[in-house]
């Protein structure tokens, strides 16, 4: 039996707070080939999502513990859908192709990410091109227009 204890959480979201990225992962699946991709992630509010999307696989999510915003786009970077995990909602599924990001609302916050696999990184043609990558000048100017975004609003540009 496999299981991810309290415990497990608090030492997780330990984890993701001394991380340069703001997270932490717990993988349920053996190995990264596995079909299916199970896994929590520790994400500390500042932790940087950018958007993108999963061609291959729909992708499910759960707040374990704290909120979670979930943002759907569509290709120019438009919001099509805006959901406060753990808040508003406690499970989603987004369809294989999604473009989306999400924002860690809470300190200590645990999401549950499933995936069918095996493992693939997101290729820079899947990483949304109207938003910056990870560690470049701009990433905290779009989270902000994260936590602020309506259904509706236009795509961020810097």
């Amino acid at each position: 039996m496999k299981q991810i204890t309290f415990s497990d959480l608090q030492e997780q979201s330990e984890q993701a707070e001394n991380s340069p990225r703001l997270r932490a992962h717990r993988n349920l699946h053996p190995e990264l080939s596995d079909p299916v991709q199970r896994l929590a992630i520790a994400m500390e509010p500042g932790t940087y999502v950018r958007p993108h999307r999963h061609p291959h696989t729909f992708e499910l999510l759960t707040s374990l513990i704290g909120r979670f915003l979930v943002l759907n786009f569509d290709d120019e970077g438009n919001v099509t859908h805006r959901v406060v995990l753990g808040e508003d909602c406690k499970v989603l599924e987004m369809d294989a192709g999604t473009w989306h990001a999400v924002l860690s609302m809470d300190k200590g916050g645990v999401i549950f990410e499933v995936k069918h696999g095996g493992y693939q990184s997101v290729s820079e043609q899947d990483m949304a091109p109207w938003a910056p990558a990870e560690n470049e000048p701009g990433t905290a100017e779009l989270m902000k227009w994260y936590a602020l975004a309506q259904v509706g609003d236009g795509g961020f540009t810097l």
